[in-house]
């Protein structure tokens, strides 16, 4: 990762304190808050750089944007197709390494999403 800077820090911040996965617009609405003055661009220019090392992931559900997550331990996304919910579901690391390891596989990164309904919106289906 560059040098530490402010702005990258509140982008960080704002992403680990929330599992909404939010657009880049929604994360510079947010970091604004902390620093009024940041500009979109610094936004996208350090939602890429916080990518690239691997410190944040990002998320497409086929809604047309690019959604981020702090979260960047491999795990799973169900995007429920309705409501637009983006729900983590964590897996076990183990079973991920052993598989890789037994194909000769190194794997870099991991973005699954699995499209459906989520509860609620399944249940308000039903009745």
């Amino acid at each position: 990762m560059k040098n530490y800077s402010r702005q990258r820090e509140a982008i960080l911040t704002v992403l680990r304190s929330t599992d909404t996965h939010p657009t880049a617009s929604k994360v510079y609405h947010k970091v604004r808050e902390i620093i009024p003055n940041i500009s979109l661009g610094t936004v996208y220019r350090n939602l890429a750089q916080l990518k690239e090392s691997g410190e944040i992931i990002s998320v497409n559900v086929g809604d047309g944007f690019e959604h981020f997550d702090g979260n960047a331990k491999p795990h799973i996304h169900m995007h429920c197709k309705k409501c637009s919910a983006i729900i983590d579901v964590m897996l076990n690391e183990d079973v991920i390494s052993d598989a890789a390891q037994k194909n000769g596989f190194v794997p870099e990164n991991m973005v699954l999403v699995i499209n459906g309904l989520c509860k609620t919106c399944n249940q308000n289906d039903v009745n």
